[in-house]
Formats: C-alpha cells, structure tokens, sequence
C-alpha cells in the first residue's frame, strides 16, 4: 500500500535536507519522523515521488541499512541512483556498498533552520511539500 500524502510530505522534506555527498538510509529517515518500523513506506514514497518534486528531494541519497542501493526490481533505477551519488563523491566498495560510517548523515545534520520546520519534522505537524 502506498503512504497516506501527508507521511510521503514528511519524507520529502527530510530528505530535501540531506546535503549534497551524504547518504541517510529509509530506516533512518522512519525514525526522524517517530515512524521506526516505517522503513518500507520511506522507500514507497521515494518510488512516487511526483516529478516536479525531484529536482528539490535528492532521493537518489536515501539507500538501504547496509549501506546498499535497494533495486527492488528496477535495476536502471538503482544504476542511475549510484550514478548519482558518485557524481556527489559518494565512494562505493566493490560489493556495491557505502561506508556508512563516512557518509552518513546524522540526525543532528539535519538541523531545521525554523522553529516551525522544527516542528514539522518533530511532530508531524502540518502537510507542507518541500521548498
């Protein structure tokens, strides 16, 4: 089942303020929205992300666990995301995985620059798209 819009909302915002060169994985990005088990429903909103949105919401920054790109049958997707993230510097090793140790983003990374961005991303508070 696809993520109500308002949650998909949510994971947009997060993940427009990965920076550039840095990964977050879907569990984390659950987690940040008080959703841990949320891991799957990161990954659906990710995969309908509207296309205008997709210049904003780096989703190609957003990998798996393990530090893996999860292809989940679309394999030129998961060619274009690693594409992607090593036009940004992002090294992978020759099992195909990022050192999460390096590259991760960390939650506190990700400070909000408003009070009420703050709010958004905390409590879930209202249904804004990303800037």
């Amino acid at each position: 089942p696809r993520p109500t819009p308002r949650f998909s909302n949510y994971v947009y915002r997060l993940v427009a303020r990965v920076p550039k060169g840095r990964v977050v994985t879907y569990g984390q990005v659950a987690a940040i929205l008080g959703a841990p088990r949320a891991a799957r429903a990161v990954g659906t909103a990710l995969r309908h992300l509207p296309r205008p949105l997709s210049k904003k919401v780096p989703w190609q920054r957003v990998i798996n666990a393990s530090g893996g790109i999860s292809a989940r049958g679309d394999v030129l997707r998961a060619e274009e995301q690693r594409w992607l993230l090593e036009e940004e510097g992002i090294k992978f090793s020759r099992g195909g995985k990022v050192d999460l140790e390096k590259d991760r983003c960390l939650a506190e990374e990700l400070e909000c620059t408003t009070v009420e961005d703050k709010i958004v991303v905390a409590t879930g508070a209202h249904d804004r798209a990303p800037r």
